[in-house]
């Protein structure tokens, strides 16, 4: 092992991430080749940037971390080569890239030959994209054409205090300043724009990173993400049905030992996505959320329980990744229609078709638990047999149907009485928006009681395990 990588912050970032004396440093020899504008004067070792191997929990990983010392980090031509020639050696070896980025932009002394680099680096990221898993972590600086390296990711990590993400630096956006709204802040990449999976500290994303690398596999055509469950697969979850407003704490009190890894944390609250395991497999979880609740159990945050375009965006992105990674897929189903909004109107319809793409074209296993309403188009979007869900499971207080029961009833009985409004709704609600009416149509496969709901789960993957299920020939679809 060089030195370099245990004397700087790039190099102390890497060897906290992996198992103790396990990195191997590759290219630590590298520097600038060229000498335009005296750059042969200029120190570069490394070239700017660390990369090596090592392993994480036993599992073979690579890595490159930018060294904010050598020119601000700047991108050069040998730099993003070292980085292509990790990329080229993870794909072949099957195994996840982290990058850890503090890069003040592209060298200017190297303009086209930098230029031409940073092309085969994007080129890399989209022929590793669903074949390994790429985790890139914001440090410092990434700006400009370095903010599509993240984009190119499935995952993004940003130290919440001295990461910068951005295209346009704040100032440069019309009508801004970054006193009014700091653009490249880790609140608004993760809040806003939707591409931070987790802000936080330095020493909490080295943990998650190693907590992510565990529940994932290493590649496409790896099952290995499986291990041995110490928790009770009957376990009774007796407090479930009080969670079914936020499901983030739902998803962590079915899965085993109450493991669940959240993405996108901070953006479309009203959609959870994440990571569970059960029975010791990885499973990726999809949740409808109408209250978001903190560790003292005061709500934070509301949602009317409507389907946003941000939320089915967030959810069609993560089904995606978890098809091409041949990870099962639960959905928790709580939706009661479109979001009405100037928003929603401009972006829902496409979102929603994303999102209904993304679990019909998705071959893994899936299974969905009807946990409160299900009305509409919205529902049929998440995961309804109709689009392919393999098992379907309501709670009995769940309601399945095009509306809520008072509404259809005022709109087929517009001219009577309150009474008769409310005598039809009731006939309704036990007609067409009951779980009992949508198991006898075949559309729920089982009424269970919530309690019960993780010991059904399991036993629904357990019995999908095998699952092969082919799709017409095509080169790709086009949504």
């Amino acid at each position: 092992m060089g030195n370099m990588a245990t004397e700087n912050a790039a190099g102390n970032r890497i060897l906290s991430v992996l198992d103790a004396g396990s990195f191997v440093e590759i290219g630590g020899a590298v520097t600038a080749r060229t000498t335009d504008f005296n750059m042969q004067d200029k120190e570069t070792p490394a070239d700017g940037v660390v990369t090596g191997y090592g392993v994480v929990d036993g599992n073979l990983v690579y890595v490159y971390s930018q060294d904010a010392s050598v020119l601000n980090g700047a991108i050069g031509e040998m730099h993003a080569k070292k980085i292509v020639n990790i990329y080229d050696m993870a794909m072949k070896m099957g195994a996840p890239v982290i990058g850890m980025i503090d890069c003040a932009g592209l060298r200017l002394q190297e303009a086209t030959d930098a230029l031409d680099a940073f092309g085969k680096l994007y080129t890399k990221q989209a022929l590793a994209s669903g074949v390994i898993p790429q985790i890139t972590a914001i440090f410092g600086t990434c700006g400009g054409g370095l903010s599509v390296v993240p984009a190119l990711s499935d995952f993004t990590f940003m130290e919440v205090e001295k990461g910068k993400l951005f295209v346009n630096s704040p100032n440069a956006v019309a009508g801004n300043e970054i006193s009014r709204c700091d653009t490249s802040s880790a609140k608004f990449q993760s809040e806003k724009a939707g591409l931070v999976d987790v802000a936080e500290t330095e020493e909490e994303i080295l943990a998650d990173i190693r907590s992510l690398v565990c529940m994932l596999p290493s590649n496409n055509e790896d099952d290995a993400s499986y291990e041995t469950c110490e928790d009770d697969l009957n376990r009774v979850c007796a407090d479930l049905a009080n969670a079914a407003e936020d499901t983030a704490i739902a998803l962590a009190e079915i899965s085993d030992d109450h493991i669940f890894f959240e993405t996108k944390r901070d953006f479309a609250k009203d959609m959870v996505t994440g990571f569970i395991k059960l029975n010791g497999l990885t499973v990726g979880a999809v949740a409808n959320r109408s209250k978001v609740y903190n560790e003292e159990a005061e709500v934070v945050a509301e949602f009317d329980g409507s389907l946003t375009a941000d939320g089915a965006d967030k959810a069609a992105d993560f089904v995606r990744f978890c098809d091409a990674f041949g990870i099962p897929v639960l959905t928790l189903t709580n939706v009661s229609g479109f979001a009405a909004s100037a928003y929603d109107e401009t972006h829902l319809a496409k979102a929603a078709a994303r999102l209904t793409y993304a679990f019909t074209e998705a071959t893994v296993a899936k299974v969905n638990v009807v946990i409160g309403k299900a009305f509409g188009s919205a529902y049929v979007a998440m995961n309804s047999k109709s689009v392919g869900a393999d098992m379907v499971y309501a709670w009995p207080q769940a309601e399945i149907g095009m509306m809520d029961a008072k509404l259809a009833a005022k709109i087929m009985y517009a001219d009577t009485d309150a009474e008769t409004i409310n005598e039809k709704a009731a006939a309704y609600a036990k007609l067409q928006t009951s779980p009992d009416a949508a198991a006898r149509r075949g559309y729920v496969d089982t009424i269970i009681n919530p309690e019960d709901t993780r010991k059904y789960i399991i036993g629904a993957f357990e019995m999908l395990f095998t699952k092969r299920e082919d799709r017409p020939m095509k080169k790709h679809g086009t949504i």
